[in-house]
């Protein structure tokens, strides 16, 4: 059932994940400073990111939201870990981020992986609605 929903959804998770890529984007660029408080934005971003994930797996009438979602959060997890990696040797002349350490690589996949995983459990009620 994993694989197969996997299979059959991965442009859908591709794209989730793609979009949650969004969020550090924001504060790369310095767009997050356009909200009262840096952590006013992570919030509000992080809200409008899994509302879009929501909204996708019931447009798209996903079976199993809960597969999708996580997948979707592993994806941005590593969105964001790459974005690290390219970008921060850039930004700050040396590698920075979750890739210098092994605890904070493992937290990031994670963390993520479960923030899709609570997102699909919110989708639960809505999917068995449909069936």
């Amino acid at each position: 059932m994993l694989k197969n929903t996997i299979k059959q959804n991965k442009l859908l998770i591709l794209t989730l994940g793609t979009i949650a890529a969004l969020r550090p984007l924001t504060k790369i660029t310095g767009l997050i400073h356009l909200f009262p408080t840096d952590r006013v934005g992570s919030i509000i971003l992080t809200i409008l990111i899994s509302v879009i994930w929501l909204g996708a797996v019931l447009f798209k009438r996903v079976d199993h939201p809960v597969i999708v979602l996580a997948a979707s959060g592993l994806v941005y997890a590593i969105w964001a870990i790459i974005l690290s990696v390219v970008l921060s040797p850039l930004l700050t002349g040396s590698l920075q981020g979750p890739i210098t350490n092994p605890f904070a690589l493992v937290s990031v996949i994670v963390t993520n992986l479960v923030w899709g995983a609570v997102v699909g459990l919110l989708a639960m009620p809505f999917v068995r609605m449909k069936n």
